[in-house]
């Protein structure tokens, strides 16, 4: 297939890369850092603006579109204006929506758990209370929206917190908590904040399922098997890297000032391994992650 990756230099974008590389031909697209895209057919592009967007679509013709890039983490949106977010996060979505559908491209859509409602209880299932509050969150549910209103033939993603070391330049919490413990520094984690986190080798193979499956216009959440906190991942590298988990300091989301209180957005994933996407659990992921190291 012809496979369109938006984001490609991100987190997620250059395990895409790799992964769907192998059984499709790929367009990776980037904008500010080329990460990993050096090494496969990618280009340099805005996907903010249409007419570059239009004429990529017209000549590559993607059979499947793997929608990524976006101001990513909540912490980045909330130093920016509220319309650079939405042009990126919810306008540039909804121009890539109406292209896809053009174009006949199925459409895939990495959206956040952080759309729910985080005082529910957890293992929350797709029709569950929404409450973003950050505008990061608030953004991707309106990039969500604007999917269902264009696209024919989508499935939208909400991403679980991704686990596994960064390419190139590209870093998550999961990275630098391996680093400070692997060089005996104190690293502080929350105890009190659930989510069900997925690994990134896990995330780009269901996703290369995923693109050839027959499915369409589902909401599936995109997450692992185990609900954890951030306290539990990092006893689970210790544990399975031999690292002093005396150095995990246990802190409260609640003391943090400016962090809004998203305590357990943790999510049912019924729904995907009823597709045949079972989840390893946790510390084996943990296992495969330490064992591939850091490249």
């Amino acid at each position: 297939m012809r496979v369109l990756i938006t984001g490609g230099s991100g987190l997620l974008g250059q395990y895409l890369n790799e992964k769907l590389s192998r059984d499709n031909e790929i367009l990776s697209l980037y904008y500010e850092n080329e990460g990993n895209c050096r090494r496969y057919n990618s280009i340099r592009t805005d996907i903010r603006d249409w007419g570059r967007m239009s004429m990529l679509f017209n000549n590559f013709r993607p059979d499947a579109v793997v929608h990524t890039a976006c101001f990513s983490r909540p912490e980045i949106c909330a130093g920016l204006s509220r319309d650079e977010v939405y042009r990126l996060n919810v306008d540039a979505t909804e121009m890539i929506a109406q292209l896809s559908n053009d174009f006949n491209s199925r459409l895939i859509f990495t959206s956040t758990d952080l759309v729910y409602d985080g005082e529910q209880g957890g293992l929350l299932r797709e029709d569950a209370d929404l409450n973003p509050l950050t505008l990061y969150a608030e953004s991707k549910l309106m990039g969500e929206l604007s999917i269902q209103k264009y696209s024919n033939n989508y499935i939208i993603l909400r991403t679980a917190l991704l686990i596994g070391f960064g390419r190139t330049h590209s870093r998550n919490n999961f990275h630098y908590t391996y680093e400070k413990l692997k060089d005996g520094t104190e690293v502080n984690l929350f105890k009190d904040q659930f989510r069900t986190p997925l690994s990134l080798f896990e995330a780009a193979e269901y996703i290369g399922k995923l693109i050839s499956m027959d499915v369409s216009n589902e909401v599936i959440n995109f997450g692992g098997a185990e609900k954890v906190s951030r306290y539990e991942i990092g006893k689970a590298i210790c544990d399975v890297c031999g690292f002093d988990n005396t150095l995990i300091k246990e802190i409260s989301c609640r003391d943090v000032q400016g962090i809004p209180q998203v305590p357990d957005v943790s999510m049912n994933t019924e729904k995907l391994r009823a597709l045949g996407l079972e989840q390893k659990p946790l510390r084996e992921n943990i296992h495969h992650i330490c064992e591939k190291g850091i490249l």
